[in-house]
């Protein structure tokens, strides 16, 4: 009988031989239950840790030490983007960083309506940052919930002085301070949108901002 040779067969043997040969998958030992996940943050690292963490999750970071340090950032981070409005959270310490950055372009005030979709990034305070993970904490009073979901870019003024060391303290001063009871949602942010499900590939800016820059001031 004449043999027929089948090149793709004998690939696909060749894996499973292959295979076979490998050591066995040893799967890591469990997390005890109640074990901590992430590392300890103590107050004296917790501005290091969250600038750390938050360069893990893709995020601009600048330190400034006052608000002409921060004006300065804001139009680099501005200055970095293509043309058209940006989006502002109507309040009275945004107004004087808009103002002290000197841009020359159209600002929509959350006063004035939601976001559009024209809008080039949107500027909104935090009300905590999360050290342990580099996360920041908004609410609806940013201006609503487009203010972090609808432009490309996501810029958000806060002070180092906002910083608590982890989620669950941050969710019992959110509690404490009434930011739940008073806006209609609650957001914690770690970084731009992004996801690999296809073929585990990074895109970012899947459901949202894929630039998020946060300006930390330190007085």
């Amino acid at each position: 009988m004449k043999t027929v040779e089948n090149p793709g067969r004998e690939r696909i043997l060749e894996r499973i031989r292959a295979g076979l040969r490998s050591e066995a998958f040893h799967p890591p030992a469990a997390i005890p239950v109640g074990a901590p996940i992430f590392d300890p943050v103590s107050n004296a690292n917790a501005l290091e840790r969250f600038q750390a963490e938050a360069k893990a999750n893709l995020m601009e970071c600048f330190l400034t030490a006052n608000p002409q340090e921060s004006a300065a950032s804001l139009t680099k981070a501005l200055d970095s983007l293509p043309q058209g409005e940006i989006f502002v959270q109507d309040d009275p310490l945004l107004r004087r960083l808009v103002h002290d950055s000197r841009s020359a372009r159209t600002v929509r005030w959350s006063s004035m309506g939601a976001p559009s979709e024209a809008s080039q990034a949107t500027l909104t305070l935090a009300e905590m940052l999360i050290a342990q993970t580099g996360s920041i904490f908004v609410t609806a009073s940013c201006g609503g919930r487009g203010a972090s979901v609808v432009a490309p870019c996501h810029i958000v003024l806060a002070n180092a002085s906002q910083l608590v060391p982890d989620l669950e303290t941050g969710l019992r001063e959110a509690s404490s301070r009434g930011f739940l009871d008073k806006n209609s949602f609650a957001c914690v942010i770690s970084g731009s949108s992004r996801t690999a499900d296809i073929e585990k590939i990074l895109v970012q800016g899947a459901h949202g901002p894929r630039r998020v820059v946060v300006i930390v001031q330190e007085a």
